[in-house]
């Protein structure tokens, strides 16, 4: 079975910072896409940032981009999302999801940030940034 278990969310003051942790399980993420979403009430799943684990590539949303980053320790087999600089808007609940087919066949993952594209899903750590 297939798990993935995420760690680190919680309540911070806007300009704080928070590192969430997604351990997985029970597959290889050798060629696999893994990464974080998130959603806030009311809106859509976004893509936050995802690692082309095959490749090492890494894709932000723009929202985040330079605030975020994501980083792979392969022998823990875990991904990690430090978050600095949060915001208010940062708030949600945040996935960790994986995909062990990534389409990245031509170097680029055109479709990493997209929510659709994943098979497997942590339970998610909420993530609350305060003004």
């Amino acid at each position: 079975q297939v798990q993935l278990v995420e760690s680190g969310g919680g309540s911070v003051q806007a300009g704080g910072s928070l590192r969430l942790s997604c351990t997985a399980s029970g597959f290889s993420p050798s060629s696999s896409c893994m990464g974080w979403f998130r959603q806030a009430p009311g809106k859509e799943r976004e893509g936050v940032a995802v690692i082309y684990i095959g490749g090492g590539s890494t894709y932000y949303a723009g929202s985040v981009a330079g605030r975020f980053t994501i980083s792979l320790d392969n022998a823990k087999n875990t991904v990690y999302l430090r978050m600095n600089s949060l915001k208010p808007e940062d708030t949600g609940m945040y996935y960790c999801a994986a995909d062990e087919i990534c389409d990245c066949s031509g170097g680029y993952c055109y479709t990493a940030l997209v929510p659709d594209e994943y098979n497997y899903w942590g339970q998610g750590t909420r993530v609350t940034v305060s003004s």
